[in-house]
């Protein structure tokens, strides 16, 4: 695939497979971003209307139609383009899952001050702030039950009330003399309108749902004002996401100790939005920003460092004082490649080998800067469980003499060591003299480097 990307990049509006090229660069992406998801995660993928529809059908594909939630759409700007006669003002924002867990792995939205500003109590109700609400049934489709359509006493004036439109109450007569006796009927501030239902914010449940078209976010105009309020100019970067929608993507998605990972990081708000909702409620929630393009480090991580320690000149007053956080800078090392070294081209140093070497076999990860040879035997690694080995310098003549070869001598040494410590002995290198039930009885296992290595020149 990368062969095939190198002949047919790059990539542009007036390219005939620019479609292919570009379903090309993602199926893998994506492929690696399902095996990294959390089995209860949620992925949003942003896109216009260029790939929108063969992003859903590679979605569905790589996380199976039955993990997707839905589709958001965002307004990006206030007006349509005036090149256009009828011009887009949204993006979308597919939105799936794992496992068939649909959408009960996001919470709910949290209701506006207005919404709860509704509820009050008036009347000192003991079950505390209501808001009045309809006490008719949908009857639409045939869905009218004769038995409740009945008459509503009003227990201060007498009246009788029926519901309206030949309707029916959404209650049965049992119910709603228990609602009239417990004061949940409300007949207007007068005391003589038509009954409606006290609906009390504490049997409300909490949030409401997230609808799908998002036009009350902040529009893209506002990611082009916080790249100026970071950085002094809108030149840095002309196509950042709203800070406050990703913020309100995460808030929809996380908890507050969730790792959320962003593999296209651009400016590095989804990391700016991390950091502001972890101060607004308190979280520890963490990133992870991944970033090709050469301004990861003057822009991407230079936004991170910025608002963790402050803006002066920012409108926003958090900004300002700092969001607070830390994150570390990482940049990756030459690829380490079997090819490569097989052929002898690239033979990386002993120090990127043995992080290579470790990170695959056992999962640690470590600096290879702080990587090693400890002892005469090779070893750059222990811990609780092992003592890792490498017999290894990236020169192909020491790979073909026998220095790179474990020997009896050298498995027996190693395993004593590793017996004296209580840990198991791992050893890399190039090849061995011994069998591996052999090598069993001196407590070592052999991890064989890329075969034949040491025959290469």
């Amino acid at each position: 695939m990368r062969e095939w990307l190198s002949r047919h990049a790059p990539v542009d509006g007036e390219d005939l497979e620019r479609h292919d090229k570009w379903l090309c660069m993602m199926w893998p992406r994506l492929q690696l971003l399902h095996e990294l998801l959390a089995e209860d995660g949620v992925i949003f993928v942003s896109i216009d209307h260029n790939e929108e529809h063969h992003l859903r059908m590679l979605m569905d594909e790589i996380f199976l139609p039955e993990n997707f939630i839905a589709t958001i759409v965002w307004k990006k700007r206030s007006g349509a383009p005036n090149d256009r006669r009828l011009g887009a003002t949204h993006e979308f924002i597919l939105v799936f899952g794992k496992n068939g867990l649909g959408d009960s792995v996001l919470n709910r939205r949290m209701r506006s001050e207005a919404s709860i500003g509704r509820y009050r109590n008036p009347d000192g109700h003991p079950k505390g702030p209501w808001a009045p609400d309809n006490l008719m049934a949908n009857v639409k489709g045939g869905r009218y039950v004769s038995s409740l359509h009945y008459p509503i006493q009003n227990p201060v004036t007498g009246e009788e009330h029926y519901p309206s439109s030949n309707g029916n109450w959404r209650f049965n007569r049992e119910k709603m003399s228990d609602l009239l006796q417990n004061g949940e009927i409300y007949f207007g501030r007068n005391g003589q309108g038509r009954p409606k239902l006290k609906r009390f914010l504490s049997d409300v449940k909490e949030g409401v749902p997230y609808q799908t078209i998002w036009d009350d976010v902040p529009i893209g105009t506002r990611g082009t004002q916080e790249i100026r309020d970071v950085f002094g100019s809108v030149n840095e970067f002309d196509t950042a996401k709203p800070e406050l929608l990703i913020r309100e993507l995460l808030r929809m998605s996380t908890g507050p100790g969730d790792v959320v990972l962003d593999s296209f990081a651009g400016s590095g708000t989804t990391a700016h939005a991390v950091l502001a909702l972890n101060r607004k409620d308190g979280g520890d929630r963490r990133f992870i920003l991944v970033e090709c393009e050469d301004y990861a480090d003057s822009i991407t991580a230079e936004r991170v460092r910025r608002v963790i320690a402050g803006v002066p000149d920012a409108r926003d007053e958090a900004l300002r004082d700092g969001l607070g956080g830390s994150f570390t800078y990482c940049t990756l090392g030459d690829p380490v490649t079997v090819e490569g070294m097989l052929t002898g081209e690239t033979l990386p140093p002993f120090a990127s080998l043995a992080a290579w070497l470790l990170h695959t076999a056992t999962g640690v990860a470590a600096e290879s800067s702080a990587l090693s040879p400890l002892d005469g035997d090779g070893l750059f690694h222990e811990d609780e469980r092992r003592r890792c080995h490498l017999l290894y310098e990236p020169d192909l003549e020491w790979l073909r003499s026998g220095e790179a070869v474990l020997n009896e001598e050298r498995a027996k040494r190693i395993g004593a060591a590793a017996r004296e410590r209580g840990r198991e002995a791992w050893v890399f290198a190039a090849a061995k003299y011994l069998g591996q039930r052999e090598l069993d009885d001196y407590g070592v296992t052999f991890c064989q480097l890329p075969y034949e290595l040491h025959r290469r020149g």
